[in-house]
């Protein structure tokens, strides 16, 4: 008899009434201009230098503005049932709290698993990347790092490479930021996101002056299909906006400004990553923007080194914004997590003067900082992927089961998903279809995760689950 209460208890929901109107400790200082920037600063990284160059090359040629926009397309179905979750449930979490809420606890353990992955492992690649950069521009001066401390171990072309001194330094850093405060975080990011527009901008300015009209022509050479496949690239230049929805707990009029700060920050992203493509196919013509750095040979191209320079700074300063978005919405993530028992009540803990998940925050960098100085970064992104794509197939038809469920009736929600239940299904079918275009070692890894996060909750969440617990003690004897 109890054996079957408890085995019925693994899809207990989470009560999230009681969270929202409860003080949790975090503090709310955001307003959307921070969740708008914050987005921005996730999405728009080191990728929109070196993405819209590769797409053009290998799949759609000139017409590559396109694939950005049919990926914008994809993932504002999406932001769109993020949008609504974030409005009904304005809670820390983002879509392991939403679908605690609304499928139950086993099912949201396996979804956090899969986003912790997502932050963790781009935590990982975004300081390896940034390390590259910025080991670029010291070139410049003729500053070098020893051998050893330039890259991870087994790093392709670094033959004596041991450990990447750079990544693991600019992690500490942001997570020395965080454990700050979030409101002094956000303003830091802001302000690197804003110098980060202008670099943009001056690239697109100039450049618009070199636009050669015969270099978009043939505009489409592999015709829609490439469009489509150069979509499934572009899609994970979008990855981050979610990241906007785990800051809940530390907005203002939440409801609000969280789905202006998701919808905001994908629509100036995408006008950016458009005009970027624009201009760059009709600086150089496509078929030589198969390099890892498009953006600053085609500034080469056309004598303009002295903005080229300003571009390597640009993409050093998008990716700091960028590992302090990730590592923020990880350790926000992580609090959730704990906070519900299934992780130990240590990462829940706040600092008294900044309201920020101290233990949390160097935790998680410092394992994310182990991860990209002894792994090579093309082993470390190959979980980013499927992760953020789980998460938003789960919350897309979770939407529809919240508007289905009776418990919520009484919330108040100051955005709602239009086309009610077309759009969230298509965004779940859209979602699923990019999940089996993923390759074999992908999905393998993925299932490997999730294998050793089951260990985790069985020896650990399920015996400590405060919804659990709370539920058993409610129980008559």
């Amino acid at each position: 008899m109890g054996d079957r209460r408890h085995k019925s208890t693994l899809f207990l929901r989470k009560d999230i009434r009681t969270d929202i109107f409860k003080k949790t400790g975090l503090a709310k200082s955001l307003n959307a201009f921070s969740l708008i920037t914050m987005g921005v600063g996730a999405i728009v990284g080191a990728g929109i230098f070196i993405t819209p160059g590769i797409i053009a090359a290998k799949y759609t040629g000139p017409g590559a503005m396109l694939a950005f926009v049919l990926a914008a397309v994809v993932c504002s179905l999406a932001a769109l049932c993020y949008s609504e979750f974030s409005s009904t449930i304005p809670l820390a979490g983002s879509a392991y709290t939403y679908i605690y809420a609304v499928f139950g606890e086993f099912i949201a353990w396996i979804l956090g698993w899969a986003l912790v992955s997502e932050y963790l492992f781009s935590v990982s690649a975004v300081a390896a990347s940034w390390s590259s950069y910025f080991q670029n521009i010291l070139a410049g001066f003729n500053l070098y790092l020893p051998a050893q401390l330039r890259a991870a171990f087994g790093t392709a072309g670094q033959p004596h490479a041991i450990f990447d001194l750079p990544a693991f330094v600019i992690i500490m850093i942001v997570s020395l930021l965080l454990i700050g405060g979030i409101r002094e975080s956000a303003r830091v990011n802001a302000i690197m996101v804003i110098l980060k527009i202008i670099v943009i901008i001056l690239f697109i300015v100039v450049g618009v002056f070199y636009i050669r009209p015969e270099n978009y022509h043939p505009f489409l050479p592999h015709g829609f299909k490439g469009v489509v496949s150069g979509a499934a690239v572009a899609f994970y230049a979008y990855i981050g906006f979610d990241a906007v929805s785990t800051a809940a707990e530390e907005v203002k009029q939440p409801q609000r400004n969280v789905p202006i700060g998701i919808i905001g920050s994908l629509l100036i992203a995408t006008a950016l990553y458009i005009a970027l493509s624009a201009v760059l196919v009709g600086i150089v013509k496509y078929t030589k923007l198969n390099v890892a750095d498009p953006v600053a040979y085609a500034l080469h191209f056309i004598h303009q080194d002295w903005v080229s320079g300003i571009v390597s700074l640009g993409a050093v300063i998008g990716m700091t914004t960028v590992l302090i978005v990730f590592l923020y919405g990880g350790t926000r993530l992580v609090f959730a997590i704990s906070r519900d028992g299934l992780l130990p009540q240590l990462f829940s803990r706040l600092n008294p003067k900044t309201h920020a998940p101290a233990v949390n925050t160097w935790v998680f960098g410092i394992v994310g900082s182990i991860f990209a100085c002894i792994i090579p970064i093309d082993k470390i992104t190959e979980l980013v992927n499927i992760g953020t794509l789980f998460a938003f197939a789960m919350v897309s038809i979770g939407i529809v089961f919240l508007r289905q469920n009776p418990a919520f009736k009484d919330l108040d929600s100051a955005f709602k998903v239009p086309l009610y239940p077309v759009l969230p299904i298509v965004s779940f079918i859209l979602c699923i279809t990019l999940m089996l275009e993923l390759k074999a070692f992908t999905w393998i890894a993925f299932f490997v995760w999730l294998l050793i996060g089951l260990c985790v909750y069985f020896s650990y969440g399920y015996r400590h689950s405060v919804v659990r617990l709370r539920y058993q003690k409610d129980q008559p004897k």
